[in-house]
């Protein structure tokens, strides 16, 4: 279905541990160690999977300069040990930079076995729904 070359199989390896650790951290209760290696393994990841150069240029548009600042400046705060502050720029941040793409991701996720069930619970699916009318809004 999907041809990924090696370098991409890593770099969705180490993506997914970023999140992981991310997770983690936060889970116990901002630990800014966790943070910062997830941070670190999440953009690594990223480098791996769609290149460095379209890495570069995907967070560098004028466009995204905004977004990308707070994604920054969201790592840097965490590194300097202010987790909590940190990852609330870097949320911001990447909800500006990658919130085009959760309506596509939602779509896929609700045609999987095991999790359309959860994306199907009453609340849930009252916030899934606005998602995926916000996109076919967007697609007209």
């Amino acid at each position: 279905m999907f041809n990924f070359t090696d370098t991409q199989k890593i770099g969705a390896g180490l993506a997914g541990m970023g999140v992981a650790f991310i997770f983690l951290g936060i889970l116990l209760f901002f630990d800014k160690g966790l943070l910062a290696i997830g941070n670190l393994l999440f953009l690594s990841g990223l480098a791996f999977i769609i290149g460095m150069k379209k890495t570069i240029f995907f967070f560098f548009q004028r466009s995204k300069i905004k977004a990308s600042s707070f994604f920054f400046l969201g790592i840097v705060i965490v590194f300097l040990g202010w987790p909590i502050i940190g990852m609330i720029a870097e949320l911001y941040g990447f909800v500006l930079l990658f919130g085009g793409f959760l309506p596509n991701a939602v779509y896929y996720i609700r045609r999987l076995p095991g999790l359309n069930i959860v994306l199907n619970l009453p609340v849930i699916s009252t916030i899934v729904d606005k998602l995926e009318s916000q996109d076919a809004r967007t697609r007209v």
